[in-house]
């Protein structure tokens, strides 16, 4: 069972990463940017010429790893999903560095016995030789089995409503079967996205597709799109995950000139990631 104050004060420890080329255009690649080898926008974040680090590449450098499976945090892992996030850009990354990023829980919230509990927390990214911050990462994961402790009800963080109007941009990205075994090379390990059994105890029927990537994927889109194709005009995110999804279903991303957006998995007509808004230069 969770101990509020043990995991309100958990130590999650800073991580140093390096990172070059490789890791900027792998990144670009496990969320389907490339797909079309003719557009020379997406071309420069996979490395052709001068290569420039996709704007949400900060959501997996510094990432701690599956910290939650950690025995000492008292957390139900298998069952953990996760429900939303965000970012918030301050200066793009340089093509080559090291950073570090540091997490920290900021906030659990008790929903009630068998109603689960959600946990939020939060990376902030610096440059490890001047501490600059490159970006703050917010998270919330939706713990489903881990409701009942005795924690704080709220507050509850508010959501975004996207307008009650046809979008004015759509945007879409066929993901691949294999897509959340390339993803899972960015640092996220959990097993609900690699193991049918792990899957199948979670409730799922097979391996899901990570968050991040659908996001990722979402992003992508913004940037193609209401960006005009300038990764340095996002400067932040934010949404929530409504559905998870299959590697291999068509996602189509529905976006707003106010920067509201959201994405829909097209084989089933289900939205996947809801209530998003991302902030445009």
């Amino acid at each position: 069972m969770i101990d509020y104050d043990k995991l309100m004060a958990y130590d999650i420890p800073e991580v140093r990463q390096s990172y070059g080329p490789r890791e900027c255009a792998f990144y670009a690649l496990s969320i389907g940017v490339g797909q079309d080898p003719m557009d020379r926008a997406d071309l420069s974040f996979v490395g052709a010429g001068q290569l420039t680090p996709f704007p949400t590449l900060p959501l997996v450098l510094g990432h701690p790893g599956f910290w939650l499976s950690n025995p000492d945090t008292g957390v139900d892992a298998v069952r953990l999903v996760h429900g939303e996030q965000g970012i918030t850009l301050y200066a793009p990354l340089p093509s080559e560095g090291t950073v570090v990023g540091k997490t920290r829980v900021v906030g659990i919230i008790d929903k009630g016995e068998g109603r689960g509990a959600l946990l939020y927390s939060e990376k902030q990214l610096r440059d490890a030789e001047t501490g600059a911050l490159y970006a703050t990462t917010r998270s919330t994961t939706f713990l489903r089995g881990d409701g009942g402790f005795g924690g704080p009800a709220g507050p509850v963080k508010a959501f975004h409503i996207v307008p009650d109007t046809a979008p004015e941009i759509v945007h879409e990205t066929v993901t691949r079967p294999e897509q959340a075994l390339w993803y899972r090379w960015n640092g996220d390990n959990n097993p609900l996205h690699l193991d049918p059994d792990v899957a199948a105890k979670a409730g799922f029927q097979r391996p899901i597709l990570h968050g991040l990537c659908s996001l990722g994927i979402a992003a992508h889109g913004l940037v193609a799109t209401l960006c005009k194709g300038d990764p340095q005009r996002l400067k932040g995110l934010d949404a929530r995950f409504t559905a998870t999804v299959t590697p291999g279903e068509t996602l189509r991303t529905e976006i707003w000139g106010d920067g509201s957006f959201r994405t829909r998995a097209v084989e089933r007509d289900v939205v996947v990631i809801g209530n998003g808004l991302a902030q445009v230069a």
